[in-house]
């Protein structure tokens, strides 16, 4: 199998694996538990807690300064988010191209009574930052959060964060930033991000599944989704996954070390998956004048459908998908891809491929043979 699919899950890093287990040898401890075996736990969690703070650019240590609540992962973050930050009796603006996590969370909360406002893109698939400061209004009017993504996950087009952070300072309203694709993909600090929250997923830097986190800054209060516990102040109660926080950390360190390469070899290696599928098919990049992740590259294939397309390069061992892994399960063309005003025959047959930097030359040449391949069969049909 050739593993193109590095927005929906990355391959996990061995050192970050082989932490995880190292941490699950030491025994069983609950790092809430009082004896020496749980304040052992606990220091692996608070260490791990800090490190990733640190990288992230942001010190953990101060009382009452940042903080890092454990999730279970990137959606888990999000919603926690949007109903745990802010007057929640104020509207709450989303961008129209966010993850369905906050898109179905905002729906929600919109059919239970909360007004909520759509922050449009243009048709390269970057939000409308002429239009925010309208969207959050004032005085009695005035939003009670902002939350707009770092980088599209189906288009890997760049969001100007600095822009929007600057718009919702001057209005004094928070600001959620889900980071999920940014994190380790490109530079990206907490705190240079002028976000209240920020959201992030291990799974998506080549860390473990099943846990990620969300960055709070100083001051900044959330309601807790669920009840049971006092863990993590109250924000986040349960047994933290010590063993998954330690991989997460590890996981954060070695992508961050490798910025270097994404920017250089990996971008390379999708600027040459580009070229040789667009070259031997006719196939056109979405989203492709503007700033994107190096990993990612979004593709309509005139002429053929998206889902034929992408069950005949599964047969043949070249994994991608059709958009976001989180609404996969639906028929429904890309509503990111339809956001952009973009020809409904380009929706149908587009496909979203990304790499990471485990991938190779030699991974995205036999993988532009295999899908100019399946594209002219399909074709042909």
């Amino acid at each position: 199998m050739i593993y193109l699919d590095n927005n929906a899950t990355t391959v996990t890093d061995p050192d970050a694996a082989k932490v995880v287990h190292d941490v699950l040898m030491q025994g069983p401890a609950n790092a809430s538990s009082q004896h020496a075996e749980g304040q052992r736990a606990r220091g692996v969690l608070d260490d791990a807690i800090e490190q990733v703070g640190r990288l992230l650019g942001s010190d953990l240590t101060r009382p009452g300064g940042p903080r890092l609540v454990i999730t279970s992962g990137g959606t888990e973050s999000n919603n926690t988010a949007l109903r745990g930050i802010g007057d929640p009796d104020r509207p709450l603006v989303v961008s129209c191209i966010e993850h369905p996590s906050v898109l179905s969370t905002a729906q929600k909360m919109q059919d239970a009574g909360r007004a909520v406002r759509y922050l449009p893109v243009d048709s390269d698939g970057v939000v409308r930052t002429d239009r925010l400061a309208d969207l959050i209004g004032e005085g009695d009017d005035l939003a009670g959060l902002v939350s707009v993504m770092s980088a599209n996950n189906e288009t890997g087009v760049q969001q100007p964060i600095d822009e929007v952070a600057k718009i919702c300072r001057w209005k004094n309203v928070p600001l959620h930033v889900d980071a999920t694709q940014s994190i380790g993909k490109v530079p990206f600090s907490v705190h240079s991000s002028g976000a209240a929250a920020v959201t992030l997923s291990a799974h998506k830097f080549h860390g473990p599944p099943g846990i990620g986190g969300l960055w709070l800054d100083a001051g900044v209060r959330v309601d807790a989704l669920m009840q049971g516990g006092e863990q993590q102040l109250a924000s986040r109660p349960g047994t933290e996954p010590v063993a998954l926080a330690a991989g997460m950390a590890k996981a954060l360190e070695n992508s961050l070390a490798s910025l270097e390469k994404m920017s250089g070899t990996v971008a390379a290696i999708r600027d040459r998956l580009e070229s040789e599928i667009c070259r031997r098919t006719g196939a056109a990049v979405i989203g492709g004048d503007s700033p994107r992740l190096p990993t990612t590259t979004c593709l309509a294939f005139p002429g053929v459908d998206r889902q034929s397309l992408l069950m005949a390069l599964d047969m043949m061992g070249v994994a991608c998908s059709s958009g976001s892994a989180c609404s996969s399960g639906s028929s429904q063309p890309s509503y990111v891809l339809m956001a952009m005003g973009l020809d409904r025959s380009l929706v149908d047959s587009a496909l979203r491929f990304g790499v990471s930097r485990f991938s190779t030359e030699k991974d995205v040449d036999l993988a532009a043979e295999l899908i100019s391949s399946a594209y002219q069969r399909l074709r042909s049909i």
